[in-house]
């Protein structure tokens, strides 16, 4: 009788997901509530963090169809393999952004291009330990601190990595606030952290709207590759900046925004299951993304402090960790850590300069390994 008991009991175990419970569920389940902690507890990234840990945990418990096709979250992926909502991020992105402190201090876009060593650090170490060019060049990519465009040139070179590399990119943003400061600290004195910046100019209403539409040609002409993700982000600017259409300004920016960052980070968060998730080529793919962050932020304050060296006006080295394109996390941890060092310093309008030009950086990197590989 007990056998039969048992024998049933088993029968019934069978036919739920607990059946399919290994231990890499579990690995991936803590996975997502150290995300979700961090982002309530930390306070690092909550719009990014809760939403893909949330999806980690219920993608990695077995008998949901969340993840399979015609499941819930499988369609949401849908829209970040057929590259739709890269482009829709830009365009909310675009409508928040005042590209003001990047056109009234031009110089600091140098810091842009300083803090992308990254990339090719990544790009160049992963080809070493026998990935392809094509799959070090998606790799390369997140060092950008990029997420819409590290998705885009993935699925241009190596699609069957998007789970990964998204999940490094958007992961790394996230916790920018813990990478870069100890790479920032490391590199600069306190003396050097505690300097302030002059008051920058004014810019005017004409330079605001004359500067997306030269954007979008100059991209358009010159790198078709990243068009889709750089045109949707300067048309995002121009709905803001000019003044007449304040409701399509809004839409892009909150409403339309909002939905398509829960639809982003529950496609993203849902690829980490643990039957795919859980090799050793991801490991290896989540450490180059670390390498390529602490090199770009590095190499951004670096860079500045190069400048700093032929420049009369000089700069917070600071700054340069800004560069990489991560919009604004970059620039607030810029700001934070300026901040903690000299309580009078208030770096945040500076730190956007090299920020946003760090944007454009990532954009340039990404259409010339399209350019090169994408043909491969």
């Amino acid at each position: 009788m007990w056998n039969q008991a048992l024998v049933f009991l088993q029968a019934l175990l069978d036919q739920t997901g607990a059946a399919k419970f290994w231990w890499g569920n579990a690995v991936m389940i803590i996975v997502g509530c150290v995300m979700i902690y961090l982002a309530i507890a930390k306070k690092y990234e909550p719009f990014l963090l809760v939403g893909i840990g949330f999806a980690c945990i219920t993608s990695n418990v077995p008998g949901s169809d969340l993840i399979l096709e015609g499941g819930l979250f499988n369609y949401a992926y849908q829209g970040v393999q057929l590259l739709i909502i890269p482009p829709l991020i830009f365009l909310g992105v675009g409508a928040m952004t005042d590209f003001g402190p990047m056109i009234a201090n031009p110089k600091l876009v140098i810091l842009g291009a300083g803090a992308h060593l990254g990339i090719f650090v990544a790009l160049i170490g992963a080809k070493a330990i026998g990935f392809t060019l094509n799959e070090a060049g998606a790799i390369g990519i997140i060092g950008g601190a990029d997420g819409p465009m590290a998705i885009f040139v993935t699925m241009k070179l190596a699609p069957h990595l998007l789970p990964q590399i998204s999940v490094a990119a958007y992961s790394y943003m996230a916790l920018m606030p813990l990478i870069q400061p100890p790479v920032m600290k490391l590199l600069t004195t306190k003396t050097e952290r505690e300097m302030g910046m002059p008051p920058v100019r004014k810019v005017t209403r004409l330079e605001k709207i004359v500067f997306p539409i030269i954007i979008a040609i100059i991209v358009n002409m010159f790198f078709p590759g990243v068009a889709p993700l750089i045109t949707m982000l300067m048309l995002g600017n121009l709905l803001k900046e000019v003044l007449m259409v304040d409701r399509l300004a809004r839409t892009a920016a909150g409403g339309l925004m909002n939905v398509i960052t829960i639809t982003l980070t529950l496609a993203i968060g849902s690829t980490m299951n643990a039957d795919t998730f859980v090799t050793f080529n991801t490991l290896l793919i989540v450490f180059l993304g670390l390498v390529a962050f602490v090199f770009g932020t590095g190499s951004g304050v670096l860079t500045a402090k190069v400048m700093n060296v032929f420049m009369k006006e000089k700069i917070n080295p600071l700054l340069g960790s800004a560069g990489i394109a991560s919009v604004p996390i970059a620039a607030r941890v810029s700001h934070v850590v300026a901040n903690k060092a000299n309580p009078n310093n208030f770096l945040i309008y500076h730190a956007m300069g090299p920020n946003l030009a760090g944007v454009f950086g990532t954009a340039i990197s990404g259409g010339i390994l399209l350019a090169l590989l994408g043909a491969q």
